[in-house]
This record gives C-alpha cells, sequence and structure tokens, in this order.
C-alpha cells in the first residue's frame, strides 16, 4: 500500500482526494495537513511513501524549500499538485527534483495513476507540458524568453506580479533586499521591458503567472 500525505491549503481538496481514494487497493491517504510547516512534522513521525503538495500551500514561499524536503526525507516521493501555468511550473519543479506535476483541473484518476507511478521510481509530467515545450523550442525568441528564467527569478516575478514590494519578497523568501533588486533587474532584461508595469504585463502574456 503507498502511503500518500496530502498538503493542501483548501478542506474541499483533502475530503475529495480522501473520499475518492478511500477504496483504494493501491493507495492510502494517511496523512492531511494544511500548511507548510504540518509537512515537515509529519514527514518527521510517518514514514510517507508519496507528498502530493500545492505550491501555493501556506507557508511554502519557494520551491527551494520542497527542494530541501528531497533532501531531508530521500525515500518520499513528491508530486505538485497545483492550479499554477504546467509550461511555467513543471519544468521548474521537475529540474528541483520532484517527480511529477499534476494540474488540478487533471480528473483524479490522473493524480492516483501519477502516485503509482512515481511510487514506482519513475518522472512523470502531463503530456500537454510535454507537447507545449516542444512547442515552445519552435516558437520564436521572444516566445521562449521565460525558458531563460531560474527558479527563484520565477518566484521574484510571481510575488511582483502580485503587487508585493522588494522588502516585502526579500522578507518572504528569507533573502537580502539587494538581492530582490538585482533579481528583478536580471527579469527586466531577460524579458526586455524597462518597467515593472511592462513586466508585469509581459510575465501574464507569457503566461508565466
Amino acid at each position: 500500500m503507498i502511503k500518500v500525505c496530502i498538503a493542501d491549503n483548501y478542506p474541499v481538496v483533502h475530503f475529495g482526494v480522501k473520499s475518492y481514494f478511500k477504496d483504494n487497493a493501491d493507495i492510502s491517504i494517511v496523512a492531511n495537513v494544511g500548511n507548510f510547516l504540518m509537512v515537515r512534522d509529519i514527514l518527521q513521525t510517518k514514514d510517507i511513501d508519496v507528498l502530493v503538495i500545492d505550491l501555493e500551500l501556506e507557508g511554502l514561499s519557494s520551491i527551494f524549500e520542497v527542494k530541501a524536503l528531497l533532501k531531508n526525507f530521500p525515500k518520499t516521493k513528491i508530486i505538485i499538485y497545483s492550479g499554477l501555468s504546467e509550461q511555467i511550473y513543471a519544468p521548474n519543479a521537475i529540474k528541483a527534483g520532484v517527480s511529477g506535476f499534476v494540474h488540478k483541473s487533471e480528473k483524479l484518476e490522473t493524480l492516483g495513476i501519477s502516485i503509482i507511478k512515481v511510487y514506482q521510481g519513475k518522472i512523470i509530467m502531463n503530456e500537454t507540458v510535454k507537447k507545449n515545450l516542444a512547442l515552445i523550442a519552435k516558437q520564436t525568441k521572444s516566445e521562449r524568453l521565460y525558458r531563460k528564467l531560474s527558479n527563484r527569478e520565477v518566484e521574484v516575478l510571481r510575488y511582483l506580479s502580485g503587487g508585493k514590494k522588494n522588502h516585502e519578497i526579500a522578507e518572504i523568501l528569507n533573502l537580502n533586499e539587494k538581492t530582490i533588486s538585482t533579481y528583478k533587474l536580471r527579469l527586466l532584461t531577460k524579458l526586455n521591458v524597462t518597467n515593472l508595469v511592462d513586466l508585469v504585463d509581459k510575465a501574464k502574456k507569457l503566461e508565466i503567472v
């Protein structure tokens, strides 16, 4: 039996997932947590085979924190289960070491198949993401700009687009404010814009945020 922990902000997600897998012969939902601090506690006290976690989970500010979980709990596979853009966040998540990315628009059957596959040691990614990446490789330089962004740059851009100030982002990501300014400058350069308004607009057009 594959022991699974669901980490999500919303009770309806916990209820829906747990109900769906209630009588599953292969998958057992052994823990449900509502914030990132609880994730660490669960992994320290229970043997979890697969952690299904939303990138927007309360208390989770960076993909690097997920990367740290993988380092500290190497026996636990991680699947990102999120409503964020697959095109942007799935490749970054896989690069960080997670075993898969399942968009919340997918059927729970897909989540179940993904849990079994990552438990078996496979890396899974939605076919739509693979097709999008193949298409993007053929697109113009402007359309491929997002591929040049690092995980941290995507995170900073996400917070900037959400209206956060440099000092607020620095506090969230536990970085120096000057470092955030550097990331912002890099983003302006990489996305070929000169101000924050155009930067956010470009990010939305490219579906980065």
